[in-house]
């Protein structure tokens, strides 16, 4: 027998029946509106969305092609960020790293760049004139603490991968020789006015454009490792037949995405002192980069993804050049 008393433990107890069921209710159909929003392949509102191949696949390296070692090449950018850090051209961390980055690339030497600066350089055999793969790997001396992660890190890692990956390639008995510059200097110095960038910047790019000033063309790697919405159009001096190419390569790797027809902002970089010479060249940019020249350039804004999905693309690019 219950107590009727007054009523309120029925009264409480059918409240908070009611309450659960509402509860669940909205549980459930919160659920199946996330699970319908997601198969029509909407953005799941309030988290982030990683970017994706064209052919649907997260850019996590399960792409058609499987050449690139995207975790590899993460794990060497991660490095370069958060054990050398702020890495200006000439500092003692930019000298420490270049002495780990030598051992990494076939056959690695260093050459000598104007101001005690060093270009590392890699080589692959071919026929004819070399091909050259280059990033720089100095980050900006005017802003202490820029640790780089995009700005230097991202192409440097890339570079070195991609020797590694290409490295006892059967690329065809007329494929040319493979030069894997990674250039010292690229960054202005500290206190140089924006008119002078030119001038006194990209000095590692400079010698190796002199040396090799019949270079059959040059495939520079950049801003290449954005944690959100990779997108890199080609940039304004960079060559349109190797652009196609390099579309091309992406569309068989399932990364046409990141490479659309767009044409992007003309920048001034290390493929112009290969474009002077009349070389064919490509600069591999995302500039539309949140946290360009900033302290912000950091490992929270950077992707494996995305550097796997670049990597892949210019690994089938050279493949069959």
């Amino acid at each position: 027998m219950r107590d009727g008393g007054n009523g309120t433990d029925d009264d409480t107890w059918t409240t908070g029946v009611r309450t659960l069921s509402v509860t669940l209710l909205v549980t459930v159909l919160m659920g199946a509106a996330l699970l319908a929003w997601v198969a029509f392949g909407r953005p799941v509102p309030g988290l982030a969305k990683e970017p994706t191949f064209s052919n649907g696949t997260a850019l996590t390296g399960k792409a058609k092609a499987r050449g690139f070692d995207g975790g590899r090449a993460f794990a060497l950018l991660r490095r370069q960020v958060e054990v050398y850090g702020s890495r200006p051209a000439g500092s003692d961390a930019s000298r420490r790293l270049g002495d780990e980055l030598v051992q990494k690339l076939p056959n690695g030497t260093f050459e000598p760049v104007p101001g005690g600066l060093r270009n590392i350089v890699g080589t692959l055999p071919g026929k004819g004139a070399p091909l050259v793969i280059g990033a720089h790997y100095d980050t900006e001396a005017s802003i202490p603490g820029h640790v780089g992660a995009n700005d230097g890190a991202a192409g440097t890692a890339a570079v070195v991968e991609l020797a590694r990956s290409l490295k006892g390639v059967d690329r065809g008995k007329n494929a040319p020789p493979l030069r894997f510059v990674l250039f010292d200097g690229e960054e202005e110095p500290a206190g140089t006015a924006p008119e002078d960038f030119e001038k006194v910047a990209l000095r590692g790019s400079k010698v190796e454009a002199a040396r090799n000033p019949k270079a059959q063309a040059m495939i520079l790697l950049d801003y290449i490792a954005e944690r959100r919405g990779l997108s890199i159009p080609r940039e304004g001096n960079s060559d349109r037949a190797m652009w196609g190419r390099l579309r091309t390569a992406a569309a068989k790797v399932g990364a046409a995405k990141v490479f659309p027809s767009a044409k992007g902002p003309t920048i001034i970089d290390d493929h112009i002192p290969f474009v002077r010479r009349g070389i064919p060249s490509i600069d591999l940019i995302d500039f539309d980069y949140p946290q360009r020249d900033t302290l912000q350039d950091d490992m929270d804004h950077v992707s494996e993804a995305s550097l796997d999905a670049v990597g892949e693309t210019v690994v089938q690019l050279l493949r069959r050049w």
